[in-house]
């Protein structure tokens, strides 16, 4: 049954002939690097872990991950990394990954709903759905290329997935500039979830300002006072 399954896997894989569903124009599991691919469909945890998962189940599985990443030590594929490459093949709806993404229970399924929309979705899609997730503050375990662990949190590896070309392991398209897109009409502007406090800092700030500018007149109005006595 496992090498149904990996056989499965190698012919979506061939570009010969393939007649299945693109994104981006593509073929989905050519989203991720030829060389990923390959570690992906040989490793242990692709044949036995992501045997027969459907979207109910990756989902399942997705909920006992404890750890982000690419690939580590000798190129050894995660079973995040697994798991995307097995969303790719699978190709859930979009509502299906939306209730992913906002379920509250498992980080790291969120997590890993997070990096499928930055690959398969619009530009101002991935904006949209993207964005609110800047604003989540869960801590992520990472495994790193080396092979160690590293600490991150859920805004930051979102943020990686905005601005950077290559989050674990996988080269991304590149995004246009967000004021781009908010010139064309596509995006609002977007307003900072520190705004608030950022403007409640300056306030304080300038409140400081006035009384040390007082004090300090106080202080030279009273020193001419001496002069002239």
């Amino acid at each position: 049954m496992a090498a149904t399954h990996h056989t499965d896997a190698t012919r979506m894989l061939d570009s010969r002939g393939y007649a299945g569903p693109t994104i981006h124009n593509t073929n989905p599991l050519h989203l991720l690097e030829t060389p990923v691919r390959d570690r992906i469909t040989e490793s242990y945890y692709w044949k036995e872990q992501c045997f027969a998962l459907n979207a109910a189940t990756l989902c399942d599985k997705a909920s006992s991950l404890t750890y982000i990443g690419g690939t580590y030590g000798q190129q050894k594929p995660t079973p995040f990394l697994c798991l995307l490459f097995k969303l790719l093949q699978l190709l859930p709806e979009k509502e299906i990954i939306m209730l992913y993404l906002q379920q509250k229970e498992f980080k790291y399924l969120t997590a890993l709903a997070a990096f499928y929309v930055r690959l398969t979705f619009d530009t101002t899609e991935v904006f949209k759905v993207l964005e609110p997730l800047l604003g989540d503050w869960r801590k992520l375990r990472r495994r790193t290329r080396e092979g160690g662990w590293r600490l991150d949190y859920m805004d930051q590896f979102v943020d990686d997935l905005l601005v950077k070309d290559r989050v674990c392991a996988t080269s991304l398209r590149k995004l246009p500039n967000r004021m781009i897109l908010e010139d064309l009409g596509h995006l609002e502007v977007r307003v900072s979830p520190l705004g608030e406090e950022i403007e409640e800092i300056d306030q304080d700030d300038d409140e400081v300002v006035e009384v040390n500018g007082n004090e300090h007149a106080q202080i030279i109005n009273g020193e001419s006072n001496d002069i002239s006595d």
